[in-house]
């Protein structure tokens, strides 16, 4: 397992939730992706096994299969030629070497079903994030249309919030945020197609997007893992439940029956919990990429 990485041939810029960045030169960047989870934007004390493995595969997997409809970070550079011979073992499988680009601070979530807080909040107001829904919707049940319901990005420490689309039009701009709103939802409706034919529903997820010198859009970040998306059971799925995940709702459903104020110091996840998210992340890898998890 890797909490933190300790590359000592890369200069370091900087460490998120679950990445850790080191510089390779002024136009590229090695991401690696740790064992580290997030919770309600706090980082747990325990890692996941094989977790940073499988989110930094599943995003290839995505990367590669959209590469066609947007341009992704990746250069195609592998990460085990820009290290040390002894770090190899700490960037195998689970680190990419991308571009440098100016990160948009925004969060494009495409919801296609209503669940989590977006459920809480269609309770409450009818609504999400601005956009009205349909009287009567049931937990979990699918929505007419995906929706675009996108959020601020914040710091480490800080919680995302839900802005209308209004407010990522003034932002960014009126042309960039339709183009942002339209790739998501199209990205978002054609995993969602795929998905499931292998078995899987992607109830809602987030995407990221950078711009180049020349203001070019770029993917980036991570695509349609289980730390970014809702990953439900076809064969489970009933309307009105909850249905048997392969996301990390599992943990927040665990930390939500704990005596945790949603801020640091964290509780110690006990091993059945860290076995079983482990083991849920590892089968939506299997099921939609059907790829072996290169270790």
């Amino acid at each position: 397992m890797l909490y933190e990485s300790t590359l000592r041939s890369l200069l370091l810029v900087g460490r998120g939730k679950v990445r850790d960045n080191y510089a390779v030169s002024d136009d590229k960047f090695l991401m690696v992706t740790t064992d580290r989870l997030s919770a309600f934007d706090v980082i747990m004390s325990d890692p996941i096994p094989d977790k940073g493995r499988v989110l930094n595969q599943m995003s290839n997997f995505w990367f590669d299969r959209f590469a066609h409809v947007v341009p992704n970070h990746l250069t195609g550079i592998t990460p085990e030629s820009v290290v040390a011979s002894t770090e190899v073992s700490q960037v195998i499988g689970r680190a990419v070497v991308v571009r440098r680009l100016r990160p948009i601070l925004l969060e494009a979530i495409v919801r296609g079903y209503i669940a989590g807080r977006g459920w809480k909040d269609y309770q409450a107001s009818g609504s999400l994030c601005g956009v009205e829904l349909p009287v009567g919707l049931q937990n979990a049940q699918q929505l007419p249309e995906p929706i675009f319901t996108p959020t601020s990005k914040a710091n480490i420490g800080g919680h995302d919030e839900n802005i209308t689309f209004s407010q990522v039009e003034q932002r960014i701009g009126i042309k960039l945020a339709s183009y942002i709103r339209d790739i998501s939802i199209s990205l978002y409706k054609m995993a969602s197609d795929y998905a499931a034919t292998r078995g899987i529903i992607i109830a809602d997820t987030k995407f990221e997007f950078g711009l180049d010198n020349d203001g070019k859009l770029f993917l980036i970040d991570e695509v349609l893992t289980s730390d970014c998306s809702r990953f439900w059971s076809i064969e489970q799925y009933q309307v009105g439940n909850n249905p048997l995940s392969f996301d990390k709702q599992f943990v927040r459903d665990w930390l939500e029956k704990q005596p945790w104020n949603k801020a640091a110091p964290v509780p110690r996840l006990p091993h059945e919990v860290i076995d079983e998210t482990a083991a849920k992340y590892r089968e939506a890898f299997k099921r939609i990429t059907g790829l072996p998890l290169y270790q």
